[in-house]
């Protein structure tokens, strides 16, 4: 058995030790060195080794939109029953320079079929191709297309990267006509300062470390981040009034954990509703292991619970 560092040796179980090697192994020894074309290559093959499948009573649709830099790639996916009272907007995660359609399709069409809601999948621009703000773009355009046509709440919603895209495009469109009904983040990037905090504490964590933030934050902007943006880092925003329900949940040994407090504590101190649940053990990813560890599958039913009460305009926290 491989040497487990501490802290993680304790505060992470067999389980989730078993999800994190079998991630591992896709990587090969010289992983550092790929370019952004090879990266995807390895984390759409991750990715496709966990997908799970559809539920088959879940319908789904592809179209495009225009978008600002050219047609987005959309799937919705509808519940079984056709009838839904709200609808989720999943931005996918990868660093902004990996995903798409396919490394989430599982967990999309699991969403919908839990809850009931209609989901849409965005197939933002990735970069270093295309550099911030070319994903904040797509996914605004994705939003006012959805929340324009729907008829029914709008609940934003992201991993990693696209949770750092929903909080984004949550507080652009927070006073407007079409606003979202909340919104749910998964283990999100909200903050820069990468010098303090679970950024420290957990920088050198498995699956994710603070290198690999700084690195993808670098191929997103170019090369300096603005810190000062909120389309780019949204705890940089200065009113946080206006902003719907909002629930995120992370896991413990996870770099980016740390912000979520201070986001949802910044929203309660704006007159707004939010709630934080960090996952104990858990680490970056894990919505991939919902099927394989106890700890991600309890965790991924707290998100459906959390979604169920966003669309009904409920707020059990």
């Amino acid at each position: 058995m491989p040497v487990r560092p501490a802290p993680y040796d304790t505060l992470i179980d067999t389980e989730t030790w078993a999800f994190i090697d079998k991630s591992i192994a896709f990587y090969p020894e010289n992983a550092t060195s790929l370019d952004h074309q090879g990266q995807r290559g390895v984390y759409d093959a991750l990715c496709k080794a966990f997908d799970a499948g559809r539920p088959s009573s879940v319908g789904v649709r592809d179209f495009t939109i225009p978008g600002p830099g050219g047609k987005i790639a959309l799937r919705e996916y509808l519940p079984g029953s056709g009838e839904t009272v709200a609808n989720i907007l999943y931005l996918h995660g990868g660093g902004f320079i990996l995903g798409g359609l396919e490394s989430h399709d599982s967990i999309c069409a699991e969403i919908c079929d839990r809850t009931g809601y209609a989901v849409t999948a965005v197939d933002y621009r990735l970069a270093p191709e295309h550099r911030h703000p070319a994903q904040f773009d797509d996914a605004m355009a994705a939003f006012r297309y959805v929340a324009g046509s729907a008829g029914r709440p709008v609940i934003l919603s992201g991993d990693s990267a696209g949770g750092n895209l929903a909080a984004a495009v949550t507080w652009a469109t927070r006073k407007d006509d079409a606003k979202p009904a909340g919104q749910l983040l998964i283990y999100p990037l909200l903050g820069a300062d990468t010098s303090k905090g679970t950024f420290v504490s957990h920088a050198k964590a498995p699956m994710l470390t603070t290198a690999d933030i700084l690195y993808y934050d670098s191929a997103r902007s170019g090369g300096t981040s603005p810190t000062d943006d909120p389309s780019f880092t949204p705890l940089a925003a200065e009113d946080f009034s206006g902003m719907p329900p909002t629930i995120i949940i992370t896991g413990e040994c996870d770099p980016l954990s740390g912000d979520a407090p201070t986001y949802c504590e910044r929203l309660v101190r704006a007159g707004g509703k939010a709630a934080c649940f960090e996952e104990k053990g858990l680490v970056h990813g894990y919505l991939r292991a919902r099927h394989s560890v106890t700890r991600a599958h309890e965790s991924f039913t707290r998100m459906i619970a959390g979604y169920t009460a966003l669309g009904k305009r409920e707020w059990p926290y």
